[in-house]
C-alpha cells in the first residue's frame, strides 16, 4: 500500500469516476485502474462495485476511504508542522478575539498582518472570554487577544496595549456640553452596557460600583454597535472604549465625552499555551498592533521572564 494509491482511491471516491480521477491526478485512465486493482487485491477486499457509468463504493470501501482520507490529511499535517518549523510565519493561525476589540482592531490589523506575513493566513474567531479561553486551552485556537489581566495555568501573556473609556451621550443630553465626567456620576444615569458574560461590562462596573446596583436586565445590548445605536435613539447613555470612538465612528446624533482622572480603562494583550511552537508569531502581532496608530491607544512594550509585559 502506497500514499499513490491512497491519493487514487480517495479522488474516485469523490470524483465517482476513473477517468476525470486520472485527469485530477496527472496519471492515465489504466494506470489510475491497475493501480487501485493492484491495492484491491493486496488488501483482499473490493473497493468500488464497477457499473456502466457508474462507480460506487462498496460497504467496506467506504470504512477504507475514509480511512485513507485520515491518513491523507495526517500526512498533509506532517508538511504543514515541516514548513512551519522553517518558517513560523507560514501556515494557518487559529487566532481569536473578544467581542469588544474584534471589530475595532481587526479591519486595520488584518491587512498588515496579511502584508507582513502573507503565508499565515487567518482563522478568527470573535466570542467572549471565557469561550476563547477554553478553545484556547483545548487546543481549537492558538493565540487570542483578550482583556488582561488573563491568569491561567500554563497560559503566557503579552499586554499590547492601553485604552481608556469614554462616556458616549445623545444629542439633547444635559451632559452634552461636559468636558470631563466623574464615573461616579453615571450611578445616576440609565448606563446601556453589554449583557454578562462581557469582561467589558465588569470593567466598567468595577469602576462605578453603583452601577450595579441600578443596572437591570433591560438595560443591556448584544454588542457595542448595538448600544452604540440604541443611545443615538435616546435610550440611554453609555460607555465605550477608546477604539470604538475613533473618526471613522463618529456619529451626528453622539457626543463622547472624557472621564475624568483616574480615568477607566482597560489593558488588551495575548495569550496562548506554553507549549505554542511559533514565538515569532507572537511577536509578528505585537509589532503590527504597535504600527496601527489607532488614536487613544497607548501600546505597552517590553517582556518579563514569564512572557507577559511591563510597561
Amino acid at each position: 500500500m502506497t500514499f499513490t494509491e491512497l491519493q487514487y482511491i480517495v479522488a474516485v471516491a469523490q470524483e465517482r469516476h476513473f477517468g476525470r480521477a486520472a485527469e485530477r491526478v496527472f496519471v492515465t485512465q489504466p494506470a489510475l485502474s491497475l493501480a487501485i486493482k493492484k491495492l484491491e487485491e493486496e488488501l483482499g477486499a473490493m473497493i468500488f462495485e464497477r457499473r456502466t457509468n457508474r462507480i460506487t463504493l462498496t460497504p467496506l470501501g467506504e470504512q477504507i476511504v475514509h480511512q485513507a482520507q485520515r491518513v491523507l490529511e495526517e500526512i498533509d499535517h506532517i508538511k504543514i508542522l515541516a514548513a512551519q518549523g522553517k518558517d513560523q510565519l507560514a501556515g494557518l493561525l487559529r487566532f481569536g478575539v473578544i467581542a469588544t476589540v474584534g471589530p475595532y482592531i481587526l479591519p486595520d490589523l488584518v491587512p498588515l498582518l496579511n502584508q507582513r506575513a502573507p503565508k499565515m493566513p487567518l482563522e478568527l474567531e470573535e466570542n467572549l472570554t471565557l469561550n476563547l479561553a477554553g478553545m484556547l486551552k483545548n487546543g481549537k485556537l492558538d493565540v487570542i487577544m483578550i482583556a488582561l489581566p488573563f491568569d491561567e495555568p500554563g497560559i503566557m501573556t503579552q499586554a499590547l496595549y492601553d485604552e481608556p473609556f469614554k462616556v458616549l451621550v445623545p444629542i439633547g443630553h444635559p451632559w452634552q456640553k461636559k468636558k470631563l465626567i466623574d464615573a461616579q456620576q453615571l450611578g445616576s444615569e440609565k448606563v446601556l452596557l453589554p449583557h454578562a458574560g462581557h469582561c467589558f461590562r465588569q470593567q466598567v462596573v468595577d469602576a462605578c460600583p453603583e452601577l450595579s446596583r441600578s443596572d437591570t436586565e433591560g438595560w443591556q445590548g448584544n454588542s457595542l454597535e448595538t448600544i452604540r445605536q440604541m443611545v443615538a435613539s435616546g435610550l440611554g447613555i453609555t460607555v465605550l472604549p477608546a477604539s470604538a470612538l475613533t473618526p471613522k465612528y463618529d456619529n451626528k446624533r453622539l457626543i463622547a465625552i472624557k472621564l475624568a482622572d483616574p480615568v477607566p480603562g482597560r489593558r488588551i494583550g495575548l495569550a496562548w499555551r506554553r507549549g505554542f511552537t511559533r514565538p515569532r508569531v507572537i511577536e509578528a502581532i505585537r509589532d503590527a498592533v504597535h504600527v496601527l496608530n489607532i488614536p487613544g491607544l497607548t501600546m505597552v512594550t517590553g517582556w518579563t521572564t514569564d512572557g507577559s509585559a511591563r510597561s
